[in-house]
């Protein structure tokens, strides 16, 4: 099943390109936000059996009006044998942290969770089965930073809290937030209110 998504966001929007099935889920995405700064950002992913993130790649670009145009790159691999790889590069310069982060400190992850895309919500649920109840359920993300596309590692909580009609509310937690996110029967996001909302 390839379907094609647009959330609108607080601060701007996302079209993606979704192939899900087999247990496995490719995307292409287009995102523009204009927090911190005005950027756009286009991204690929591609996860293996189970949902599980084999590939990430990121480009973000704007241009500072007082510093000229800039540019970022990351590209996370995950290895089956659950070790990561980050590659990242920078040019032009702009009040960003620097892109790329510890590979090391992702060990253990198996998914990534690009910031501001309601996407990447949709494997562990998926995998774990939480459309239909369970949780919580505490994940090992490797959490990468938008616009500046900095990883870290992020410890997040997944539990199912309801249906309601085709549609399935499960609650997300990381160490400072929590969110109720809505998912379709397809298990992608419907609405998370802070992030976006399917249209």
């Amino acid at each position: 099943m390839t379907r094609s998504l647009v959330w609108v966001k607080p601060a701007g929007a996302e079209l993606a390109e979704v192939a899900l099935g087999a247990g496995r889920l490719d995307a292409t995405g287009t995102a523009v936000g204009g927090d911190p700064l005005p950027y756009r950002l286009e991204y690929e992913l591609t996860t293996g059996d189970r949902y599980v993130t084999a590939r990430l790649l990121v480009q973000a670009h704007g241009e500072d009006a007082e510093t000229g145009p800039w540019q970022r790159r990351l590209e996370l691999l995950n290895r089956p044998e659950g070790e990561w790889t980050v590659n990242a590069r920078a040019e032009g310069h702009v009040a960003l942290r620097p892109p790329g982060g510890d590979a090391t400190a992702l060990a253990g992850a198996l998914d990534c969770d690009l910031g501001l895309s309601p996407l990447t919500n949709s494997m562990p649920v998926l995998r774990s089965g939480l459309l239909e109840g369970g949780g919580p359920l505490e994940h090992l993300m490797a959490w990468v930073s938008v616009p500046d596309l900095a990883v870290l590692p992020s410890r997040q909580v997944y539990e199912f809290l309801r249906r309601d009609g085709d549609r399935s509310v499960v609650r997300y937690r990381s160490e400072r937030f929590s969110e109720e996110i809505v998912f379709g029967a397809d298990g992608l996001v419907l609405d998370y209110p802070s992030i976006g909302r399917r249209v």
